[in-house]
């Protein structure tokens, strides 16, 4: 049976396609901060395992990453996907110290969760796994009042092709999903108007956030000599292509 791990597994994306992935016969390691929040994306499923930690701790990400890997045996693929957001503001009306706290979780936290499951995978027998970013539409075009945000995801597009490169040797692949518009805690106030770039406010269309989860699936279920380096799954008709 294979194995994921699944960063910010108790809402959203995650949870979605925590369920997703248990429901096609995956063992699914939870990963998060609030531990209620993770029994209850596991439903009390047999295959899922609920591994309470932060992120932003090395220490507590490598030793829930370590737990997983000891019950199963294997450590198959990382859904690299805890992240947070800032409401929509231009950069002189953010607090320094919410931008750092949001860098901290989307990037630091990022590459903390790759640097573990890299390092399990390329010391176990057999070698190698797959590692999938949560990218964004926004690691290619931004939102208005959304800077911090849009450098974390263009960070996490840097990660994503140095983990491509470094990982050749050792059998890793890693590919990104970005996504737009999924309908999640994050995305409900599309629906209820939100600023675009010419100052007006607007309702955006959103998707079923199922959409993501079974994209992800199916890069997840691809043989390890294949790979889907960047998807994006959208929200047919929200702004993104020309943006504003």
């Amino acid at each position: 049976m294979p194995t994921i791990l699944i960063t910010g597994a108790g809402s959203g994306v995650g949870r979605a396609t925590a369920r997703m992935f248990l429901t096609n016969g995956w063992q699914v390691g939870l990963v998060g901060r609030r531990e209620d929040a993770l029994h209850q994306t596991a439903d009390d499923h047999d295959d899922a395992l609920v591994l309470p930690c932060d992120v932003t701790d090395e220490r507590a990400v490598d030793q829930a990453f370590d737990k997983a890997t000891k019950h199963w045996g294997q450590l198959d693929m990382l859904f690299n996907n805890a992240g947070t957001s800032l409401g929509g503001a231009v950069i002189d009306e953010l607090e320094v110290k919410d931008i750092r706290q949001l860098l901290e979780v989307n990037v630091m936290g990022a590459f903390i969760a790759a640097r573990a499951a890299f390092g399990l995978m390329r010391r176990q027998e057999p070698q190698g796994g797959r590692i999938i970013n949560n990218g964004s539409v926004s690691a290619a075009v931004p939102r208005w009042g959304a800077a911090p945000y849009t450098v974390s995801k263009h960070a996490i597009t840097g990660l994503t092709r140095s983990l491509s490169l470094d990982g050749r040797p050792y059998g890793i692949a890693c590919g990104q999903i970005d996504i737009g518009n999924a309908l999640t805690e994050m995305a409900a106030k599309m629906t209820q108007g939100v600023p675009q770039a010419d100052g007006s406010m607007a309702m955006e269309p959103v998707m079923d956030v199922k959409h993501v989860a079974r994209s992800v699936l199916h890069m997840a279920s691809l043989p390890l000599d294949a790979n889907v380096q960047f998807m994006t799954v959208m929200a047919t008709n929200m702004p993104f292509i020309r943006r504003g």
